[in-house]
């Protein structure tokens, strides 16, 4: 038992470092997968992990090789990569430091996610029109999100913090994993019939693997059909999924949808602490121009006066009648010149002339036309010769044998034209 010799977990960690830095096979490595849980550190650094079916390795990239990079790396990219294994230290995890990276086309989920994208915003999901305004004092907030972790605590802690009046009403659900999107769609409508006036949904950062419950398409399709204002509040800040594009607002974190969902009570205070003494300062300009004008009515010459209305007018009325009688006498003289001047006129004079006058162009029209009358010609002598309703003007317009009828003053002679004899 005294024998034994136990070592520390750092004396094993160095020597397995040690192992795999020695080891030829680790020493220059090309592997080929897809990209997971990439970050970028303010440093240069890539840490991000490789992935396939199967497996995961960690990785990490530093600045130097990154910097030689034509492409930018993200989630669900598959790539090849050469690079060494060895152990961190301070972790005990086996890793590879990536020396070079290409790009082997983009993973299964990403293109999936690009498919999805660009059918929903041909269908108009994304469309700016159809985005629902957030309310900008809202009274009843759901959360729709895991009911552990760090994202309700920081939604829940920054609501408190910046609007403590507003009612706060969790769903929990399933953020993660197979089940994860039909739970988030299950809360959505249950939501609807708790009378919000705002909903918060999301989750905190992970993997596109985790987010990938927002990118699913019922979820994407209830948000867009839900009447309650959605604030989509998945991953980092660059974290960008289905739902963030079809919800009404997008929060690049939870913490910044709790910053958005309600104003800072702080800022409303103060705001309605300027109103108040604006309107203070209203009320007093407008009593004090008040007085001003009663000051000016009761030093007018008018209120001192009041006699002075009354005789203005009066004056001003008996003018009126003046100028009326006036112009009504005006009127009159102008109309009893015209009587006399029509009275004066020949017609009125003489009427008799006037009568006489007419009937002697009467009679001149009477015996103009008793000399265009056929009837006088008739009475001359002349007779009219007609066959049915044409009379006859030439001896072509009869024949021999045929009947006519001969119109004289005082009737009719039918005859038969025996003979006919020209010039």
């Amino acid at each position: 038992m005294n024998d034994r010799k136990y070592l520390s977990v750092g004396a094993l960690t160095r020597y397995l470092k040690m192992k795999f830095d020695t080891d030829e096979n680790l020493r220059l490595v090309f592997l080929k997968g897809e990209i997971s849980n990439f970050k970028s550190h303010s440093s240069g650094h890539l840490y991000f992990s490789i992935k396939d079916e199967t497996s995961k390795i960690n990785a990490i990239m530093f600045s130097k090789s990154a910097s030689k990079l034509t492409f930018q790396p993200a989630d669900g990219m598959k790539i090849l990569v050469t690079g060494r294994i060895s152990i961190y230290e301070a972790s005990g995890n086996y890793q590879i430091y990536v020396e070079e990276m290409l790009e082997d086309g983009v993973g299964n989920l990403y293109i999936a996610f690009e498919k999805l994208k660009a059918q929903l915003s041909k269908e108009g999901l994304f469309d700016p029109r159809h985005k629902k305004p957030i309310p900008k004092i809202p009274e009843r907030i759901g959360i729709i999100t895991a009911p552990t972790g760090a994202a309700i605590k920081d939604i829940i802690s920054t609501i408190r913090r910046r609007f403590p009046i507003a009612e706060t009403i969790l769903f929990p659900s399933l953020v993660q994993g197979e089940n994860a999107a039909s739970d988030i769609v299950k809360n959505i409508k249950r939501a609807e019939n708790y009378n919000l006036d705002l909903l918060i949904v999301g989750r905190g950062g992970g993997s596109i693997e985790d987010l990938w419950p927002f990118n699913e398409e019922s979820v994407a399709r209830t948000i867009f059909a839900c009447p309650i204002p959605i604030i989509s509040a998945v991953g980092h800040e660059i974290d960008y999924t289905i739902s963030d594009f079809v919800a009404d607002l997008r929060a690049p974190t939870p913490t910044g949808a709790a910053e958005l969902a309600v104003p800072n009570i702080l800022d409303l205070t103060k705001h309605m602490t300027q109103l108040k003494i604006r309107l203070h300062e209203s009320i007093h300009k407008t009593i004090h121009l008040q007085k001003l004008y009663l000051d000016s009515l009761k030093n007018s010459f008018v209120i001192k006066n009041p006699i002075m209305i009354y005789e203005n007018k009066s004056q001003k009325l008996d003018t009126l009648i003046e100028r009326l009688k006036q112009s009504m006498t005006r009127t009159l003289e102008h109309k009893r010149f015209d009587l006399d001047h029509i009275m004066k006129h020949y017609i009125f004079l003489h009427p008799e002339e006037l009568y006489a006058k007419q009937m002697i162009d009467l009679k001149t029209k009477i015996e103009k036309l008793e000399l265009i009358n056929p009837m006088s010609v008739l009475k001359r002598g002349f007779a009219i010769p007609y066959q049915e309703s044409h009379i006859i003007k030439s001896i072509y317009d009869v024949k021999k044998e045929e009947d006519i009828k001969l119109k004289l003053y005082d009737g009719e002679i039918d005859l038969k034209v025996i003979t006919i004899k020209g010039e």
